[in-house]
């Protein structure tokens, strides 16, 4: 059995870490009438529009939406999981961490896997420094001009050309083939007669580990030594509790910091590249790990910067693989401007041919992304003839839909215009077409996170959850809601899921985001509504009606969005096969909507309803 921090020892550290102090001791706060307010740590912005809140103990940026309480605010900060920030506030206060028995779960695993994969990375790098059968690895390194320090400083190593020499390893440690398995260091054979039922994932490769935000080594990839048997050039870390690909990106616990100062990121395609990147001085380097650049990727620099830089290699592939990593870094809200490499070349090669200093030039000349798309575009296609030009602003019309912002949008169009000699109205006519058909093909509910912010959700439903905030301080709140407001009326999830913790919260005398966190099945961006909705402005404040009243309007207003709705589904089936009943059901939700307009005539028609 796993053991866990009790509920009632989370709210003790919760209660013991005041949240104006802790934000404070990262953060220069400034008191902005009851609450205080910084630069965001979380975007780049010029002014503050991060909040702390000291009544409610949370933080909200009503820039970038991130919010939380206090453990949240670490968790972000640090790039820590909650069990972690957990035991850094209660270090912090002094508190000596009592455990209860609980369900296995993932936390006691993860712990164990971190312990291998960091035992496992030492392992590695001994057989690359010290194992005779490693010297053609560390030949390699020499001609790729990857001296000790870097070696050391990447933890370098070599995985040996043998079947069982992790499996050994783990039997010496004390840890589990199947614990080996968990953490994808081992790979099960799928063959009944196999003499290595259980066999070590990498063999005969240069092992590069991979880290999470915090520096920790969650997973590794292998770059083949001989290539003339090992077809697969790279071989990466299956997906497991720590390892998410397309999450993770190589040297970000190195870089993130280089990243906020340098207000960008270079982005590379390769672990090599990122490493002479940071050996040249150039230490807000990344890329991602054997996979395609995702949403995900894209927030996670985001965190950091608000634009970034591409190099990747100048082939056909690496500006294909360019123009789509664009575009997800576009929808995230960031500017994009694309390095171009001379033919042949990789950051790497470039910088150890031609040094730092003209790396960093190149870098200075780097153009915007409708440049690049348009000059690889020209190449491909005939851009003096009509159906050249048409593909070409085609293509980088699409790009440029990518970005959220008006403003760069319009930016883009105008410099494409140029560069294909159109006038600028032509191609913002054909933009606004080519977004107008794209929302048509979007489904209705989605609503995409743009720039960090909250997904848009009914205005009614975020406004009942900013009263259910206050249950604890409006008696007989809570009444009204079990009465005549069962949640699942509640169209979005989201707001449901945040209404009934408010509900919950105020039962068990329990703190909100206490209540949220409980949840493991909590969907993301609930703890930042949960948030968002506690730092809202109060609606009420100097008009003379109470919250009570406030809510009631809100119950009548979901309730005449329920009736509404069912009849026009009635509507549609009358239509369909008109008869007396459905007729008569049409009118008398008609006359029911009608009483919906005040408490007085609605409240009966309510209690019907409730009471089935």
């Amino acid at each position: 059995m796993a053991k866990l921090v009790s509920k009632q020892q989370l709210e003790d550290i919760r209660f013991r870490n005041d949240i104006v102090e802790v934000v404070g001791s990262y953060l220069t706060l400034k008191r902005a009438g009851g609450a205080f307010r910084a630069l965001c740590p979380f975007h780049k912005e010029k002014t503050p529009s991060f909040n702390v809140n000291p009544q409610r103990q949370i933080f909200h940026c009503f820039g970038c939406g991130a919010g939380g309480d206090v453990f949240g605010f670490v968790m972000q900060h640090e790039g820590v999981d909650f069990g972690e920030a957990v035991r850094m506030l209660a270090e912090r206060a002094g508190i000596t961490l009592e455990l209860e028995e609980g369900a296995a779960g993932e936390r006691n695993d993860k712990a164990v896997l971190y312990k291998i994969h960091e035992g496992v990375a030492q392992f590695y790098q001994r057989c690359l420094r010290e194992v005779p059968a490693a010297a053609h690895a560390r030949a390699y390194l020499k001609t790729r001009d990857l001296n000790d320090e870097i070696v050391e400083k990447f933890l370098i190593g070599y995985a040996p050309e043998s079947w069982d020499a992790v499996l050994r390893w783990a039997g010496k440690n004390k840890f589990t083939p199947a614990q080996m398995e968990q953490a994808g260091l081992l790979a099960r054979s799928d063959r009944e007669d196999s003499r290595h039922p259980l066999y070590d994932r990498f063999r005969n490769r240069l092992m590069f580990p991979i880290r999470d935000e915090q520096g920790r080594v969650i997973g590794f990839s292998g770059r083949a030594l001989d290539e003339a048997t090992q077809p697969a050039k790279y071989v990466n870390s299956p997906e497991t509790l720590l390892f998410k690909k397309s999450r993770v990106l190589y040297a970000i616990d190195r870089a993130r910091k280089k990243i906020v100062e340098a207000g960008e990121a270079i982005v590379c395609e390769g672990q090599i590249d990122v490493i002479r990147c940071h050996a040249a001085g150039l230490e807000h380097a990344v890329a991602a790990q054997g996979t395609a650049f995702t949403e995900d990727h894209a927030r996670v620099v985001h965190r950091y910067a608000d634009s970034v830089t591409l190099v990747f290699d100048p082939d056909r592939a690496g500006q294909d693989a360019t123009i789509r990593a664009a575009a997800v870094f576009m929808q995230a809200g960031l500017a994009v401007r694309v390095a171009t490499l001379p033919p042949g070349q990789d950051p790497d090669a470039f910088i150890r041919a031609k040094g730092a200093e003209a790396f960093c030039a190149l870098l200075a000349k780097a153009a915007s992304v409708v440049q690049f798309q348009v000059a690889v575009q020209s190449g491909r296609e005939d851009a003096r003839s009509e159906v050249g030009v048409m593909r070409i602003s085609r293509a980088v019309l699409q790009t440029i839909a990518q970005t959220p912002n008006a403003v760069l949008r319009a930016k883009l169009a105008q410099e494409a215009a140029a560069l294909l000699n159109l006038p600028a109205s032509a191609l913002m006519d054909d933009l606004r077409h080519l977004q107008s058909r794209e929302a048509r093909r979007a489904p209705a509910d989605v609503n995409a996170e743009i720039e960090g912010k909250l997904p848009a959700r009914p205005a009614v439903e975020v406004e009942l959850c900013e009263h259910l905030c206050h249950l604890v301080d409006e008696p007989g709140l809570d009444e009204l809601i079990h009465d005549y407001l069962p949640l699942s009326i509640l169209r979005d999830a989201g707001c449901r899921r945040v209404a009934e913790a408010c509900m919950q919260a105020a039962e068990s005398g329990l703190h909100l985001h206490g209540v949220l966190e409980a949840d493991p099945q909590l969907e993301p961006g609930l703890l930042q509504l949960a948030a968002a909705v506690q730092s809202a402005p109060t609606k009420i404040r100097g008009q003379e009606r109470h919250r009570t009243d406030a809510v009631r309007d809100i119950i009548l207003n979901l309730w005449r969005r329920e009736f509404r709705t069912r009849r026009e589904i009635l509507h549609k089936e009358y239509l369909e096969n008109p008869s007396t009943e459905l007729h008569a059901r049409h009118y008398q939700l008609t006359q029911d909507l009608d009483s919906l307009k005040n408490w007085e005539s609605g409240v009966a028609i309510i209690a019907l309803e409730v009471g089935g």
